[in-house]
């Protein structure tokens, strides 16, 4: 799936926006591939897997476009 970095925290996880998607999908910085956390930015385009969670979708294999 693709979608937009939303916003980041400074404790290493921030919020996706995705077309189809109700809510803003969470992610870790555990969950990236290929791009380190302080090297994104709101707005930046990524692509990732959706994944069930106890909490709700979250995005896992969260890679920069």
């Amino acid at each position: 799936m693709q979608g937009k970095i939303k916003n980041l925290t400074d404790k290493n996880f921030g919020f996706i926006t995705a077309e189809g998607q109700e809510k803003e999908l969470f992610f870790h910085a555990n969950e990236l591939v290929g791009v380190q956390f302080s090297d994104l930015q709101a707005g930046d385009e990524v692509t990732f897997e959706l994944s069930d969670t106890p909490k709700g979708p979250a995005a896992v294999k969260v890679s920069k476009v």
